[in-house]
């Protein structure tokens, strides 16, 4: 098999790590974060101009790319300035209306592509426990359309959104696969209210609830009881986009701690000419190319039969899961006391590695899917 990019993927990751590396630094994340809104619409507008959004869908879909490894490329030069902007949101939401969304929702599609629409998944609900098929929230016919009831929980730029693709049980009991259907809500709705707040690792999220929220027949995506299926494969891609944004975040703490190991002095010498720090860092550099590999084998296997597919994500998010938190864990010991100071980029990107280790289920989560998955 020949993993190396083809001359448009390499085009397009020099293109964002250019941009990342000069004009979207620290300072500029950090402020974003911490912004109202949790994001910065200018840098938005001008990575959605470099084509980052296009790329993750096919010519088919409006896009130029949409392939499991051009999904990696762009996520991954997203995790090296762990960006904040709705990409994640726009992928899964999008991948779900390129797939089920038919003519009903083109022009939806078309304005994620263009960064016109804000899109949020709203499908994690409270007390699920990573279960993606742990759906309460209900949509009962009313007429031609549809009333919603329920909550969702840590809604990535839930306040933010235009629209939200709430995940809704419209048949069956909460566990089955049967019975979920997917609506697109928007956010402005009467009955819809959102509480927001500001993660851990920088950005807004937000905890929704839907009060008999009145929706025409248009707003659901795909068949009535039949959504799990696109949303399952919309968030193995979601799930693939954080561990290739994961692989961005390692290399740039990787390069900032070997560098500091080079420059930072004991004893007269160097910190780095210690052995034993040595030999930490060369089995952080071993699980880090570990990680890579299952990231590449999930982006490989994401067009392939269900089971192959699913248990090639879970694989890669587990080894990315352990593997990020030791990263984290291990640089900031190797900065000694300067590594816990908000000052130091190192300590953000410590903190988005170990959120993504929970974001689609941790390792313990996966492993139990890829285990499951291979009695199927």
């Amino acid at each position: 098999m020949n993993f190396e990019h083809t001359e448009e993927r390499r085009m397009l990751a020099d293109t964002l790590d250019r941009f990342v590396s000069e004009a979207y630094g620290f300072d500029v994340r950090d402020k974003a974060a911490k912004s109202a809104i949790g994001f910065d619409r200018a840098a938005w507008d001008k990575f959605v101009e470099l084509g980052t959004v296009a790329a993750l869908f096919s010519e088919a879909d409006g896009g130029f790319g949409g392939e499991g490894f051009d999904i990696t490329v762009v996520f991954e030069s997203l995790g090296r300035g762990i960006v904040v902007e709705p990409f994640l949101g726009a992928l899964v939401v999008g991948s779900v209306l390129a797939a089920a969304g038919g003519e009903a929702h083109a022009g939806t599609l078309e304005q994620i592509q263009a960064g016109t629409a804000i899109v949020a998944l709203a499908h994690d609900e409270p007390g699920s426990h990573y279960e993606a098929v742990n759906v309460r929230t209900r949509a009962e016919r009313s007429g031609d359309g549809w009333v919603l009831t329920g909550a969702k929980s840590a809604v990535a730029h839930g306040e933010q959104a235009d629209f939200v693709l709430v995940s809704a049980r419209t048949s069956g009991d909460a566990l089955d696969e049967d019975g979920v259907s997917l609506f697109l809500v928007p956010k402005s709705a009467a009955g819809v209210h959102a509480v927001g707040y500001a993660r851990v690792d920088g950005g807004r999220a937000a905890d929704l609830r839907f009060d008999g929220v009145k929706l025409d027949a248009h707003a659901r995506v795909g068949e009535a009881g039949a959504g799990y299926a696109v949303l399952e494969y919309a968030i193995a891609r979601g799930t693939l986009a954080v561990c290739a944004e994961a692989l961005g975040a390692m290399e740039v703490v990787k390069r900032d701690t070997l560098e500091y190991l080079r420059t930072r002095k004991q004893f007269g010498v160097p910190i780095g000419s210690f052995q034993a720090l040595q030999h930490r860092m060369a089995d952080l550099l071993i699980d880090i190319e570990q990680a890579r590999s299952a990231v590449i084998n999930a982006a490989a296997s994401l067009n392939l039969d269900r089971v192959a597919r699913e248990r090639a994500v879970s694989a890669a998010k587990y080894t990315i899961g352990r593997t990020g938190t030791r990263v984290a864990e291990e640089c900031i010991q190797l900065h000694g006391g300067i590594g816990m100071t908000w000052e130091l980029a190192t300590s953000h990107y410590a903190k988005r590695l170990v959120m993504i280790d929970h974001q689609f289920g941790d390792q313990d989560h996966h492993l139990e899917r890829y285990i499951g998955f291979g009695r199927a």
